[in-house]
Order: C-alpha cells, then sequence, then structure tokens
C-alpha cells in the first residue's frame, strides 16, 4: 500500500511504479532519513504534538529500523516506492499504531531534500579530505624535487626553465581552490529544510529551529516554497567534482606526456601501472588516463542536471527525484579517483638529468637574453626583436645561439654566462615565480594553506 493509496480508486499500475520508483537510487540515504527522522520526532514531542511515550516508542523503533540497515538484515518489499516509504513502513511494523504518527507535519518533499544534505555533509568532508591528501601528495614530491629544474611549457613547446617543484606546486593551488569551492558549497548545502512540509508549512507549531539544531545544521530554511525547489545545492556540489575532475584530468594528462619515451621524464612505479594483453614490453599510464576519462563523466553530470533543473516550475516536481543518479556517481567517482591520483603521484620517479638536459636547450635562454638587454637600457619590444632574429639565424644553421649572442654588441661575451646549465632558473627572481627564492617562500605559503584548510575541514559537522 502506498502513501497516498486512499485518494486513488485503483491500484497503481506495475508499470508505473517500476517506473516512478527510487528505491535502487536512494537506499544509501537510509541511515540519514533514519536519524532526520528522529530529529523530527523529538521535535514533534517538543512541541506537544507527540505525549513523551510516543516519543520513546518511535525513537526505540527507530533505533531498531538503524540497526536493522547497518547489519543489512533490513528487507526491502516491492511495494517500496523508495527508501523513506520503506523506512516509515518497518517503523509502522515495529512500533505499532504510533508508527502512523511519524509522519505528522512533514512531507516526503522536505524529507528528501533533508536526508539529502544530511548525506552530502559527511560525503563532502570525506572528499574534502581525499583533495587534501592530494595536495599533500604533490607537496611532498615538490620538496623530493628539491632545486631541480625542468623545461615549463605554453602550447606544449618549451618556454622557459622553472624548477620541478614550481610544476608540481601549481596543480596543488588548483586543487587548493577546488577544496575551498567545496567549503562554499558545503555552506549552502548545511541548511535544514525539514518543517517546510510539502510546500508551504504546517498548521501544526512545529520546531524547525530546534529540528535543525538537533540535526547540527547552521540554519533553517527562511522560505519553504524554495525549500523542497531547491537544489541548487545539489548543481553546485557537481560543479565542485567536475572541476576537481578537470584540474585531475590536466594533472593525469602531464603524467601521461611525461612518462612516455618521447619525454621520459617521469617513470611509473610497476604497482601503479597497468600491461598489454598484447604487447609485452608496455607499462600504461592507465590511472592518469582514467583521471582524464573521469572529468567528461563528471561534467556530464553536471550539465544533465541543470537541463533538468531549468524548466520546473516551482515548488516540487517529480522531475527532482533525477538530482540522485548523478550526485550519487559523481560522489563515488571521484571518491575513486582522489585517492588512485594520490598514489600515483606519490610513487612516480623522477627523471631529473632529462628534464634539465631539455630545460638547459639553447632557445630557452631567449627571454634571459631579452631581458639581459632591457637591464642594459633597451625597451623590451626591441630586446625581443634582437634576440628573435638571433634565434632565428641560429635555427638557419648560422650558428649556435650563444654564440651569435656573444659575438652581437648589445650582448657581447658577458651573455655567454645566462647559458650555463641552471643559470636561467637560478637567475629568476620574480615573487611567485619558477625560481629558487620564489619557490621556497610559496613552499611555506601553501603549507600554511593546506593546514588552514585541514582545520577548516575538522570543524565541518557531519
Amino acid at each position: 500500500m502506498t502513501l497516498w493509496s486512499a485518494r486513488m480508486g485503483a491500484e497503481p499500475s506495475e508499470v508505473m511504479m517500476a517506473f516512478t520508483s527510487s528505491l535502487e537510487s536512494d537506499r544509501r540515504l537510509a541511515p540519514d532519513d533514519v536519524r532526520g527522522s528522529a530529529a523530527h520526532v523529538r521535535g514533534l514531542g517538543r512541541a506537544g504534538i507527540l505525549s513523551a511515550d510516543e516519543v520513546d516508542a518511535l525513537l526505540a523503533a527507530l533505533d531498531t529500523v538503524g540497526a536493522e540497515l547497518e547489519s543489512g538484515t533490513f528487507v526491502f518489499e516491492e511495494s517500496d516506492e523508495d527508501v523513506h516509504t520503506a523506512i516509515e513502513r518497518r517503523l509502522t511494523e515495529i512500533a505499532g499504531e504510533v508508527g502512523a504518527k511519524v509522519h505528522t507535519g512533514r512531507s516526503r518533499n522536505d524529507q528528501v531534500a533533508t536526508a539529502l544534505r544530511l548525506h552530502l555533509r559527511r560525503r563532502l568532508v570525506s572528499i574534502g579530505e581525499e583533495l587534501a591528501g592530494l595536495v599533500d601528495a604533490l607537496v611532498q614530491r615538490a620538496a623530493d624535487a628539491g632545486e631541480h629544474y625542468a623545461p615549463g611549457y605554453t602550447h606544449l613547446q618549451r618556454a622557459q626553465s622553472v624548477l620541478v617543484a614550481h610544476q608540481l606546486l601549481a596543480h596543488a593551488w588548483s586543487l587548493l581552490r577546488d577544496l575551498d569551492r567545496l567549503f562554499d558549497a558545503y555552506r549552502r548545502v548545511d541548511v535544514s529544510p525539514l518543517g517546510a512540509g510539502a510546500l508551504g508549512g504546517s498548521s501544526l507549531p512545529l520546531d524547525p529551529d530546534g529540528v535543525a539544531r538537533d540535526l547540527s545544521f547552521s540554519a533553517r530554511f527562511t522560505n519553504s516554497i524554495d525549500a523542497v525547489a531547491d537544489r541548487d545545492f545539489v548543481a553546485e556540489v557537481l560543479f565542485v567534482l567536475a572541476l576537481a575532475g578537470v584540474h585531475a584530468s590536466r594533472l593525469g594528462e602531464e603524467i601521461v606526456l611525461y612518462s612516455s619515451e618521447e619525454f621520459g621524464f617521469y617513470r611509473l612505479d610497476d604497482a601503479w601501472a597497468t600491461g598489454s594483453s598484447m604487447l609485452p614490453q608496455k607499462k600504461n599510464p592507465d590511472v592518469a588516463e582514467l583521471a582524464r576519462g573521469k572529468s567528461g563523466r563528471l561534467i556530464g553530470h553536471l550539465t544533465g542536471l541543470l537541463t533538468t533543473l531549468k524548466g520546473l516550475p516551482l515548488a516540487y516536481n517529480r522531475d527532482l527525484q533525477e538530482d540522485k543518479d548523478p550526485l550519487f556517481d559523481a560522489l563515488d567517482q571521484i571518491d575513486r579517483l582522489l585517492p588512485a591520483l594520490s598514489g600515483l603521484i606519490g610513487s612516480l620517479s623522477f627523471n631529473f638529468v632529462a628534464m634539465e638536459k631539455a630545460a638547459d636547450a639553447p632557445t630557452l635562454v631567449a627571454i634571459d637574453l631579452a631581458e639581459f638587454l632591457v637591464a642594459r637600457g633597451v625597451p623590451f619590444r626591441e630586446a625581443h626583436g634582437i634576440v628573435g632574429a638571433l634565434v632565428r639565424r641560429s635555427l638557419a644553421g648560422e650558428g649556435a645561439l650563444s654564440e651569435l649572442a656573444a659575438a652581437d654588441p648589445r650582448l657581447g661575451e658577458e651573455s655567454a654566462e645566462l647559458f650555463v646549465p641552471g643559470s636561467s632558473v637560478k637567475r629568476r627572481q620574480s615573487p611567485g615565480g619558477g625560481g629558487i627564492a620564489a619557490v621556497a617562500e610559496q613552499r611555506l605559503e601553501i603549507a600554511a594553506a593546506l593546514a588552514a584548510m585541514r582545520s577548516r575541514l575538522d570543524s565541518l559537522a557531519c
């Protein structure tokens, strides 16, 4: 029997019930629904709607339901429309007549939204810890890289030499921004909708403020229509996860490139690579490739939900049931992706010889030559033209760039020092840049930022 069967003059179609059921998607919300129901019952008791004995009976029954769910002995039935219906059915079986009072002043509309927000708070804290773990792995590898340097790229063409640590920390900063965005999303998740009812509240003296405090929410809803119609918080979480996936994808792409024989900068650990079913020599960067691949899936979930939401009138519509599959899958995928990428990063071997050989290519000194001229009073645009012409002549076979520079009276033999291996990165001194002093300062900044983020994570209620 459904919760709404008294309104209908016929039994619901089995096909219709199978199509509209969300039990397979939302059963993972069961612990959160039990927790939300218990807070609702306590609120009904404080409002005088339930007697103390009724509150005790319902809470005891909810404890039993929670224990059955945790032990795996809870039995779902075909007639259960969703996890919320299943829990109320079982509660009534245990508590008897008083079980029929559990839904007093409550709709599945605010009930579902409450359970989803409770679930999300917990998952976001876990994912935040995994993001912090990936940042920590990058910071540690940056420390391992010391003052070794490599070419930095634009347009996938060698551009300037930078410390390897600078390149690794660039990824760490982007992931820290993801963690910061996660905190923003958490703040908007952390609002209790319980008490909004179907859309307009209740004539009963409910206690939504007390229920919000009971569930450790930072606030309660201010508009009951918005409370049950809002899925902005789901879309925002999906955006945060999608962007984190994009950042993971960019990191994965570099690992794929740099571990190839064509670059040879990274070596994959055997425990974090796969082989080929046909080609005996292969060692494949599957973790890095899947980090790229998962990002498309995460982006798809975000765009799918936004498309679902864009045409819905207020307040609740059954379309909103479609928020859970993409959300849960996105949470699950990022939950798998971040630890795997952390393990891959932590296990990489760096080939500093290959990196520094590539970074010592004469053409990467071009900007240093131009700035050498600028320091002598030559306008930058003129200096750019002088050095560009020398590079063109060198590539045309007229001589080594260092020799052409030394022979040019505007540069002279002093410019030869710029071609000494490692000289370029050692000369780099601007704040936030890829030089030794700037990166040393950056290490301190990111360590402090990561510590602050971890402290914020520890303070979140879930």
